[in-house]
């Protein structure tokens, strides 16, 4: 069970990571191409600015090159180990895995990203 204060609820959750008390990002669907990288200028509960420094969220870039990994290698063994396909059935579907879950893998990554620099303690005063 996830619970507040860890460092895994907010990057599920995609919520502050300093109270996590509101989603950091506008439109809680990742799915919702248009309003996919759009964010909160401040946390409304705690004053938390989440863009740290212009151009802040370019670190996790990085950082989606190891989930997108984490993913494919998932996609792999379930298509090739537990299902037998051949191997150009496991590109595939390796593939089809990146691009659906493209939205999740970018968002996952800037919640990462985010709780590398942000410390949880919603009882400091607002910043």
């Amino acid at each position: 069970m996830l619970k507040k204060g860890t460092k895994l609820y907010s990057i599920l959750t995609g919520s502050c990571p300093k109270c996590h008390e509101e989603s950091m990002y506008v439109d809680g669907n990742p799915y919702s191409l248009g309003k996919l990288l759009k964010m909160h200028e401040r946390c409304s509960n705690c004053g938390t600015k989440y863009k740290i420094e212009p151009s802040f969220f370019y670190g996790a870039m990085y950082v989606s090159y190891a989930v997108g990994i984490a993913f494919a290698v998932a996609a792999f063994v379930i298509a090739f180990l537990f299902v037998k396909a051949s191997l150009i059935n496991t590109f595939i579907a390796i593939v089809l895995t990146l691009v659906v879950f493209m939205p999740i893998i970018i968002r996952l990554s800037r919640n990462i990203w985010i709780n590398l620099f942000i410390q949880y303690g919603p009882e400091e005063a607002k910043s």
